[in-house]
């Protein structure tokens, strides 16, 4: 079965962090969320979540790596050392790599979006060097699954279900994701 690591910095975007890891479950899909420091980890807005696991070598053994957006959660990603590694090494090995909103600025300093297409938050064209920008909600190549913001996980963790070779018709009908206009 596929596994989903997604890391939770202090600061994480909590809206774009918990819908990954509640979409991906209910896709039956391994997803377990990784922390640096604290096992309860604070939000931008103040909402402390239980993570599952410290971060450390243990993330090899997934299949993807996730990178939440927030404020200051992208930056406190992005100024780890380790986690530019551990991108780093999920890029060499072929493995996908999932970033949205702030957290896309660690694929630029990681450098594994060269050539490849990529979207970020608004304004992230500059911020993504080497990456081809593109104004979409969700961009998928290759190895890299990028996404815009806080209103854009439903999508995001859709075409991560997808890539693992889930069928999300049922699941988005369930959600109520078409209703709300979701495509």
């Amino acid at each position: 079965m596929s596994k989903i690591a997604v890391l939770m910095a202090e600061g994480y975007e909590e809206g774009e962090t918990l819908t990954i890891v509640d979409i991906l479950r209910r896709a039956d899909l391994t997803c377990h969320t990784f922390y640096f420091g604290d096992k309860l980890v604070k939000g931008m807005h103040g909402i402390y979540v239980e993570a599952d696991h410290p971060f450390g070598e243990k993330i090899k053994e997934y299949d993807m790596i996730v990178l939440p957006g927030g404020r200051p959660g992208g930056q406190n990603l992005k100024e780890n050392p380790e986690v530019i590694k551990m991108v780093q090494y999920f890029n060499e090995q072929g493995k996908y790599i999932g970033a949205m909103c702030s957290g896309t600025v660690v694929l630029s300093d990681a450098e594994v979006i060269t050539g490849k297409r990529v979207t970020g938050y608004t304004g992230y064209a500059e911020k993504l060097i080497g990456g081809i920008f593109e104004e979409k909600v969700v961009v998928a190549d290759q190895n890299i699954v990028t996404s815009q913001g806080p209103a854009t996980p439903y999508p995001f963790a859709y075409k991560i279900a997808e890539i693992f070779g889930k069928d999300t018709t049922t699941l988005r009908e369930r959600m109520l994701y078409n209703f709300a206009g979701g495509k």
